[in-house]
């Protein structure tokens, strides 16, 4: 496929970009950052104008495209204002679905997030692990906008039939120098509850943009994509006990099993998390 990835410079999208070479496929990246080369251009995605531009082509870039990969965002509430976080990430989405569906792109793939689910758990969450099965539960302005972006979506293909659109819910990204840090979690598991102790490695991120490129349908799936495992060395069953003991666990859980269910990924995808911090 030819495929153009937002944000392709940044820690998920740089290994996004390297296994969807890895896999075959053209790729073009659209960034704000970046050093100059044939497949980069730099393009402000809250302006339409260039948005449309990239997708159908700056000086030959390419020929037209096959799919869209949307990471490029502000990645977390609290780094600006949030208006300027509103106003910026939920433009730039707006604007690549509008002009993939005006390019005739039929494939877009993009970063949703686990925050969905009720991010940081202050308040209990209705369940453990957590699925993609209930209402999405914003706490902040960053969620709201992901919320947002998910509803447009689903008015979009809606008005396309054809179209498919995926929004992965990527768990806390992480690569391997993060793992340094891991350590110091282990004495106070309140450190992590925020999100249940979830992470995922930019590997396996990647690999999931790769297998919803290649096996998703028409029309809009949500998809929770995190690790195997947890960030703690604490079983995922006393964790929950201690931290959130009110809470139901549908499940019998391994003993460091993810409280972010990756089911419907496995199940949809073919996802298959290969990597964890315990290597």
């Amino acid at each position: 496929m030819r495929i153009a990835v937002t944000g392709g410079n940044g820690k998920l999208g740089s290994e996004v970009v390297r296994t969807l070479e890895a896999a075959g496929h053209f790729v073009i990246v659209l960034d704000v950052v970046g050093a100059r080369s044939n497949t980069f251009t730099r393009v402000d995605l809250t302006d339409y104008g260039q948005v449309v531009d990239a997708l159908f082509s700056i000086d030959g870039r390419h020929d037209g495209l096959d799919a869209v990969v949307h990471l490029a965002a502000l990645p977390s509430g609290g780094l600006a204002p949030d208006s300027a976080t509103f106003a910026n990430n939920m433009l730039s989405t707006f604007n690549v679905f509008q002009a993939a569906r005006r390019a005739g792109i039929k494939r877009v793939v993009y970063a949703s997030s686990e925050t969905l689910l009720g991010i940081p758990f202050d308040i209990d969450p209705p369940y453990a692990p957590l699925d993609e099965e209930y209402a999405s539960r914003p706490e902040s302005t960053y969620s709201v906008v992901k919320h947002l972006e998910e509803e447009l979506a689903i008015k979009h293909v809606r008005w396309d039939p054809e179209l498919s659109v995926t929004a992965l819910r990527f768990s806390n990204v992480l690569d391997t120098n993060d793992y340094r840090d891991f350590p110091t979690y282990q004495a106070d598991p309140k450190l992590r509850r925020w999100n249940l102790w979830g992470y995922i490695d930019t590997r396996d991120g990647a690999q999931a943009v790769l297998k919803s490129l290649e096996t998703a349908g028409p029309g809009f799936e949500t998809f929770i994509i995190a690790a195997a495992d947890t960030v703690m060395t604490t079983p995922s069953a006393e964790l929950m006990a201690a931290e959130f003991p009110n809470v139901k666990i549908t499940k019998d859980l391994g003993e460091n099993e993810t409280l972010l269910s990756i089911d419907k990924a496995r199940r949809l995808l073919g996802y298959a998390p290969e990597h964890s911090w315990r290597d």
